[in-house]
């Protein structure tokens, strides 16, 4: 049967409540695999690497395929830890929708809330899967009544559950045409927000089973309404109807557009993942949103660099292989189309997040999610002091940069490599991984939380020579330079008031490179962002002056033009929900006021409290182990990186400077 559709989906769960497993499950009833894996026996298909086996986690994203009728199902299993949360972003922008998956004795639990979250807040289409009906304590209405409660208030459930918590638990699929009761009761879910169906149910003529379905589709896909589907993956109950559900209600409408299977658009596309062979060659994840791609043919590969200046770079595809399929030319040409993944060779450049277009592309194509920066830092060096040892740890951290260019690894101070980090179990991954992969046995400093500093004013310096003279700091050269605040998540932006050529092309490059390297150490000695940076004068004596007179005099020039607009440091701070018992409340804004916590919203309920608010980054694990005690263990606690906020100096040096 020939494939007419294809569709990304992406596994997206808190950790332990049965992502991986319901993938192998997925692959195992359409036949893809012979043998169900196991995440205890570390032998799934998606979690691959040494390091998910062994702790049966998973941490970097894999992408398996089956098909269902004509339509080809890429699943992307993605990470469960919050300290992965970036990694779940950067796929959610190459997905179509998502099947987020609970488990039905443990209920909603703290990161499925920042998962849905971020899905609603992407407008994605979720379907949701209440996993392991079989377990003892495994519940049904009431962790419907919690989902509305804390997830997403319009649900469809589209299946009953027999024996709800026993071995022999069964999922039984509902339908439109049959069942007059569930008719109705999807009839009322979607009049909740869909005004032309409430005068049908309210006015008449009730509408069809057709017509609540093609309803249904349309809003499970537009994010107001969530289907919920109960099964096992271990036993395989309700895997049919979540396929079902998968490939009739989240597959985009033909009118959706995005598409282009005649690939006539020229090809963009995103890289969401990268791994290497044994032999180091490196393969690059792409979902294609437009055109068309082939082996041998020349892209170019965009992103932002670490102070936001638009990077590109050139190669050439020398291997192409579409995930799940083998192209679609009718000619046997392997080709990958749009909607498709493809898993690209020949791009030794590529990184995650990268944007990709032909040769002459803008890059003006789908974007990646914006998600906030990590806000740890440490300092790793090797064990053993050897010769070059420092060379190989630099050498494996910038490769697993590749993998998550949010961990910006640096050089450090005495051989050291500076890391970016979201919490201690990455850095855990961190240290396993290069002793696994790369056979370095690393040591990581305590983790400082990493703040930033701002421009609040406008500050310009400058420095001149004489006639034929060096200027008063030893340079053969003129520099003036205007600093001024931009817009928050701007980064650094360097832009020129002098006339063009007025400088050979050397020198302002010397200039403009040595703005963003003295920018990364402020006057209080943290990176300085969100800021416009202006040559507003300049000079050279010929043939004298030289580019290290530029990139030595910059620095100087910039110091006194940001002591005159002056800095406010800013610390990181985290976005939180506590779900808390009535009694408790006192205790816990009390304990969060006294870690500096502002506290937004309380609601109460009719067993808990659910307060919201933000927090410092620096004080987030000291929350996280106080709570319990408040709470006799019932705490329900997430958080996860949002913004910041400005501090004092002394604040700011107690912070780990």
């Amino acid at each position: 049967m020939q494939i007419q559709h294809t569709l990304n989906i992406g596994i997206l769960a808190h950790v332990d409540a049965g992502k991986t497993s319901l993938t192998e499950r997925l692959l195992f009833d359409t036949g893809t695999i012979g043998r169900l894996g196991s995440v205890d026996a570390g032998d799934t298909q998606t979690d691959t690497g040494a390091i998910e086996r062994q702790r049966g986690i998973t941490v970097r994203s894999a992408v398996a395929s089956f098909t269902a009728g004509t339509t080809q199902v890429n699943l992307i299993d993605t990470p469960g830890h919050p300290d992965f949360v970036a990694e779940v972003e950067r796929v959610l922008g190459v997905l179509d929708g998502a099947v987020l998956v609970l488990s039905a004795v443990e209920g909603v639990q703290a990161h499925t809330r920042v998962l849905m979250r971020t899905l609603r807040e992407m407008r994605l289409p979720v379907l949701l899967f209440v996993n392991k009906i079989d377990r003892p304590g495994a519940r049904g209405d009431a962790l419907l009544a919690d989902i509305r409660r804390k997830l997403a208030p319009h649900l469809v459930p589209m299946t009953a559950v027999r024996d709800l918590g026993t071995p022999s638990a069964r999922a039984l699929p509902r339908t439109l045409d049959g069942e007059p009761e569930f008719r109705t009761r999807v009839a009322e879910t979607l009049a909740e927000v869909d005004d032309a169906l409430l005068a049908r149910v309210v006015d008449g003529p009730f509408p069809t089973p057709d017509e609540l379905h093609t309803a249904l589709a349309e809003h499970t896909r537009n994010g107001r309404v969530h289907p919920v589907q109960f099964g096992s993956a271990r036993s395989g109950q309700g895997i049919g109807a979540l396929i079902d559900g998968i490939t009739g209600l989240l597959r985009p409408a033909p009118a959706d557009g995005g598409a282009d299977p005649a690939g006539a658009a020229p090809p963009r596309g995103t890289v969401f993942a990268v791994e290497r062979g044994p032999s180091g060659k490196k393969t690059a994840y792409v979902r294609l949103f437009s055109g068309t791609l082939a082996a041998r043919r020349r892209v170019t590969l965009h992103r932002n660099g670490p102070d936001g200046a638009p990077l590109a770079y050139p190669g050439q595809i020398t291997s192409l292989h579409v995930v799940g399929g083998s192209g679609h030319g009718g000619d046997g040409t392997r080709h990958l189309a749009a909607g498709d993944i493809g898993k690209l060779g020949g791009l030794p450049e590529a990184r995650v997040g990268d944007r990709l277009t032909d040769p002459a592309g803008r890059d003006d194509g789908p974007r990646p999610p914006h998600f906030p920066a990590p806000t740890l830092r440490t300092l790793v060096r090797p064990r053993h002091r050897t010769p070059g040892a420092a060379a190989r740890l630099y050498a494996a951290l910038q490769r697993l940069a590749e993998q998550d260019p949010l961990i910006h690894a640096c050089a450090g101070p005495d051989g050291a490599t500076s890391v970016l980090l979201y919490g201690e179990i990455q850095k855990e991954i961190l240290a396993a991984t290069l002793a696994d992969d790369f056979g370095i046995e690393a040591v990581f400093e305590p983790s400082r939380t990493v703040c930033l500093e701002r421009p609040v004013g406008v500050g310009e310096a400058y420095e001149e020579m004489g006639r034929q003279a060096a200027s008063p700091s030893g340079f053969v050269a003129t520099i003036g330079l205007r600093v001024e605040p931009a817009r928050r998540n701007s980064g650094v932006a360097f832009r020129y008031e002098t006339e063009l050529g007025a400088l050979p092309h050397a020198f302002h490059t010397a200039i403009e490179e040595t703005v963003h390297t003295a920018l990364r150490t402020g006057p209080h000695g943290w990176a300085v962002t969100d800021c416009t940076v202006t040559l507003i004068r300049s000079g050279f004596a010929s043939p004298v002056s030289t580019a290290s007179d530029f990139r030595g005099l910059t620095p100087v020039v910039l110091g006194r033009a940001l002591e005159r607009a002056g800095t406010q440091v800013y610390e990181p701070c985290h976005a939180f929900d506590v779900d808390i018992p009535l009694d408790t409340l006192p205790a816990v804004t009390s304990c969060l006021a006294a870690l500096g916590a502002d506290i937004e919203d309380t609601a109460g309920g009719l067993t808990s409290w659910l307060v919201k608010g933000s927090i410092p980054a620096s004080r987030v694990r000291s929350a996280e182990h106080r709570l319990p005690g408040l709470t006799r263990g019932e705490a329900l606690w997430w958080s996860r990186p949002a913004g910041d906020r400005p501090v004092g100096r002394a604040a700011a040096r107690a912070l780990g400077r």
